[in-house]
């Protein structure tokens, strides 16, 4: 949730730090600040809003200072204000910090550092962490063996819960400390300097060789170079992961915003994601680290996700079972934690996370691998918490994703879960080779129909928003694939446009929501061919007889369902199986259409952050 950047170095570090938190303000964007060494103290700013605030305010200081750490903030500890906004400093103003993360054990801290005399500035559980490292280091310096580094990690041994940390002092001129647990931080080395910050994207003009933290690492960045340390204090050597995409992928390239932008990328992120998978006829995805025997012993899957990729999960599940025959639970990633669920030797868990930092997921693969599962990962990061803690990883080749509703992401998701039921069918059996490669062709077809989709809907697109945008609330129903490809579609309507959208299987409208129609009240269907088409037009027919303005998603050359809805959205035709990817793109569009008659900020909706790094 919370982006932080430092940098130290020959450079002014000011521009560095407003530039490295502009990139990541998908990450929060309700206040921003940056501490800046200057004049042989610490000089901190602070806005509440958007960091083009900060960089309005900061155009009249002078600040030339070449150390500094800043943050872009999602508040979960105190409203938004400019008291609230990190970076957070001592008593004396002598250290600063910057947080990402959730201080579980704050309360109980801070009384006890009010206790000894210490005086906060703000209602954050991160200002804790300021006067620990405070009351260390100057004790350290009393005794004559002051060392930032030391200072934090004790400080930091007190904290219960996650955190990414940077750290400055100004009795360390040029130095920043980093330290992680369960929360991201990655660091890395430029030509003018060191840089730290909670995603690469902060620092990859900079350097493309990073190394990603592991919880209980620490990193003492320096001008000239950057030390790492165990959680025992030993000097260690790293990994150091190597990042192939371009910085192009973080900007709009002439589009409107980057949801519009990622949309149109999601052609590519088929192929991608399907490149190199088909081989002799058989389907290879040597990252998962199973061999066919060993995929043919799982005898239950769990899907475990939060939001978006908790949809892609309802997706497979119908696809694992289908093809492989094999039990599938799909849970949200909060619950499946918080209780006992039955995980055996044979039992695989697949945690789906587009950042690869969610921390509900994280959790819940730990709890997993202690109860014995074997763990596959599906993110969209490399060398995310994710990758790093699962026994094989799935990458999805979404590359970058910048706004916070997901979209290129959410397919590349749904596209390797769809890989990972044919594995699966193709391991136990049932799924011959003949099978398995008329599949895999059908889904390597879909790139080609969402490029159709793309170039054909936006006239029917602009229509259905129209029709939408009044409303205070709407349906999405489906049956089947549609419904699960409705909760999605619901989703984005909500998050994005602000409207109450809510969605259900079609066969539950009598059961409750069809209550809640009345003339005009917006119904979106998936009514695509499938087994069950009948079945849906029969619910929407239920609906506009009683005055609801049906929105249908329908298959091309489906001249019916016209007679049974006021407008239609169609996709080509595609195998039930893979009516999701289709599917779900017009309802991306439709959602951002009306989000952006509404005047909503698409790229940045209120309240939500691109990664949900706390519980």
């Amino acid at each position: 949730m919370c982006g932080i950047v430092g940098y130290t170095g020959e450079a002014s570090a000011t521009p560095i730090l407003v530039e490295g938190l502009t990139r990541m303000e998908y990450r929060g964007y309700d206040s921003a600040g940056v501490a800046v060494e200057q004049d042989g103290g610490i000089q901190v700013i602070t806005r509440k809003g958007k960091v083009a605030e900060l960089a309005h305010t900061l155009g009249h200081f002078e600040m030339t200072g070449t150390c500094g750490i800043g943050h872009t903030r999602w508040a979960t500890h105190g409203k938004p204000s400019e008291a609230n906004a990190h970076p957070h400093t001592s008593c004396s103003g002598d250290i600063a910090v910057v947080h990402n993360g959730i201080i579980e054990n704050f309360a109980e801290l801070r009384e006890e550092l009010v206790g000894r005399g210490h005086v906060f500035k703000s209602e954050t559980d991160t200002e804790v962490v300021a006067h620990l490292v405070e009351e260390s280091y100057h004790r350290m310096l009393a005794e004559g063996t002051g060392d930032l580094r030391a200072a934090v990690a004790e400080a930091a041994a007190r904290l219960v819960g996650a955190y990414g940390l940077a750290v400055m002092a100004d009795a360390e001129p040029g130095t920043i400390i980093a330290c992680r647990k369960d929360s991201p931080i990655v660091v890395g080395c430029g030509e003018t300097g060191s840089y730290v910050a909670s995603d690469i994207i902060a620092m990859i003009d900079a350097t493309r060789d990073v190394v990603v933290l592991a919880d209980g690492q620490m990193a003492r960045l320096r001008p000239d170079g950057i030390e790492y340390y165990d959680e025992a204090g030993n000097p260690i050597k790293p990994d150091v992961t190597h990042v192939d995409w371009d910085l192009d992928v973080a900007e709009k390239g002439g589009y409107p915003d980057f949801m519009l932008k990622e949309i149109h990328e999601q052609p590519r992120v088929i192929r991608d994601t399907l490149a190199g998978r088909l081989v002799a006829g058989s389907l290879v995805i040597d990252e998962l680290d199973m061999t066919p025997a060993e995929l043919n012993l799982v005898d239950r899957v769990y899907i475990i996700a939060c939001g978006t990729s908790y949809h892609a999960g309802l997706i497979a599940k119908n696809l694992i079972e289908s093809w492989a025959r094999i039990p599938c639970e799909v849970e949200v990633a909060s619950e499946f934690r918080y209780r006992n669920p039955i995980i055996t030797p044979t039992t695989l868990v697949v945690a789906v996370s587009q950042s690869g930092e969610t921390a509900d997921t994280l959790a819940a693969i730990r709890d997993a691998r202690v109860k014995g599962a074997k763990v596959f990962g599906i993110t969209n990061v490399v060398g995310s918490p994710v990758a790093r803690e699962s026994d094989g990883v799935i990458y999805t080749k979404a590359n970058k994703e910048i706004a916070v509703a997901s979209t290129k992401s959410f397919l590349g998701q749904v596209v390797s879960l769809t890989l990972l039921a044919m594995l699966l069918g193709q391991a136990v059996g049932r799924l011959t080779g003949r099978q398995i490669k008329l599949l895999f062709s059908e889904l390597a077809d879909t790139a080609e129909q969402v490029e159709r989709i793309l170039a054909d809907c936006d006239p029917a697109v602009e229509a259905a928003a129209d029709a939408m945008v009044d409303a205070t609330s709407a349906l999405f129903i489906g049956r089947g694939m549609g419904a699960a490809t409705s909760y999605e579609g619901a989703l984005k309507m909500k998050e994005i446009s602000y409207l109450h959208a809510e969605a259900y299987a079609a066969g539950e409208m009598k059961h409750g929501p069809i209550a809640l129609i009345d003339e005009g009240f917006p119904v979106v269907a998936i009514a695509t061919k499938s087994p069950v088409y009948d079945k849906v037009v029969s619910n929407l027919q239920e609906s506009r007889a009683r005055g609801a303005c049906i929105i249908a998603v329908a298959t091309e050359g489906d001249e019916e369902i016209a007679k049974h809805a006021n407008h239609v959205i169609y996709v080509p035709k595609a195998r039930d199986a893979f009516s999701p990817i289709t599917a779900s793109v017009p309802l991306q569009l439709l959602s951002r259409a009306v989000a952006v008659k509404r005047g909503c900020d698409v790229d940045q909706p209120r309240n939500l952050a691109k990664s949900v790094t706390v519980e």
